[in-house]
């Protein structure tokens, strides 16, 4: 055998063998059992920020022998699930339906990938034949309640106390006695309690009367204030006379209302509530007229259809879209 001829075998094996390496690339994916597929489920729209998520949607995905069913959740999320797996590459029918929108099907070959589904409504605004004029909906604003904690100063108190003492006196190893162990000393304690609700703020003591530096705060039992405030007063001197003094607050829970304002784009209006916000209502005028239009937990409104998302930090997401014979002014 020549070399001409062996390097050509070579070439040969070679070729072949990259020919091999390519096709287990491309069918290595269709070898793979997928047991799940997710995506979402939006409003058709050309505008992406009127394609809002479409909940309740009844999804359901044939698979050769093979089907799935799910409903997509108030984000428009879906997640189909087989229970022995499809073969990835293996052509899948997605089948799409909800009462308010036009029939959808999508058939593609199975592929780890996100699905988006866009469904239009059976009739559009626009389409409609009525004659009647649409009713106007402006000046929306949207009303909400947190609880927030509210300190009111009920008044300032003052009390007075006396450390009895008689100074130069040797103090022989008999405590109390002063900081350096040579005088005789004496404590003085007073405590006070603001009751039940109450607390002290900005509670302080001071020596107003007496020989004061030879006293020292022995136990400070007030500048942080609370409830319950005490002091002691070590004094090693004659007779002095201390001054406390305080305010008093009461501490209460209350609603606070706030005011958010929605977005809105074309028929759909969206906005966000913080996790602690309750109770929300929606004020607008209807054909002129205010009207305040309580949002209570089926999310009904007399000229909208509303769906509440709630997100990871618990902030809650509202998409509401116009009922036929409704216009946002």
């Amino acid at each position: 055998m020549t070399g001409r001829r062996k390097t050509a075998i070579w070439m040969a094996i070679g070729v072949g063998l990259g020919i091999a390496v390519t096709l287990l690339i491309v069918a290595l994916p269709r070898l793979r059992r997928e047991k799940s597929l997710v995506g979402a489920v939006l409003i058709a729209d050309v505008d992406p920020r009127k394609q809002l998520p479409l909940p309740n949607v009844d999804i359901t995905a044939d698979a050769g022998t093979m089907a799935a069913r799910a409903t997509s959740d108030s984000s428009g999320f879906f997640r189909l699930s087989w229970r022995t797996g499809v073969w990835g590459g293996e052509q899948v029918t997605l089948r799409f339906r909800h009462p308010g929108y036009q029939p959808l099907e999508i058939q593609q070959f199975l592929r780890n990938q996100l699905y988006v589904a866009r469904m239009t409504p059976l009739v559009s605004p626009k389409d409609s034949t009525s004659s009647r004029p649409e009713v106007s909906v402006s000046r929306i604003r949207v009303r909400y309640a947190v609880k927030a904690t509210t300190t009111i100063t009920i008044g300032s108190t003052a009390k007075t106390f006396e450390v009895v003492n008689t100074g130069n006196v040797a103090c022989e190893g008999r405590p109390p006695c002063s900081p350096d162990g040579k005088w005789k000393a004496a404590i003085g304690s007073t405590s006070r309690d603001a009751g039940e609700g109450q607390e002290f703020q900005n509670a302080r003591v001071s020596c107003i009367a007496g020989p004061c530096p030879f006293t020292r705060i022995e136990s400070d039992g007030f500048s942080t204030g609370g409830r319950r405030i005490s002091v002691s007063v070590l004094n090693w001197s004659d007779t002095t006379t201390f001054l406390e003094e305080a305010e008093v607050v009461h501490t209460m829970l209350s609603d606070v209302i706030r005011q958010a304002y929605p977005s809105i784009f074309g028929r759909a209006m969206t906005f966000t509530l913080p996790a602690a916000g309750q109770g929300p209502a929606i004020e607008a005028e209807v054909n002129g007229v205010a009207i305040v239009f309580p949002l209570g937990p089926d999310l009904s409104l007399s000229w909208a259809s509303c769906t509440l998302q709630i997100s990871s930090n618990r902030a809650k997401l509202y998409s509401c879209e116009l009922k036929p014979g409704y216009r946002f002014l």
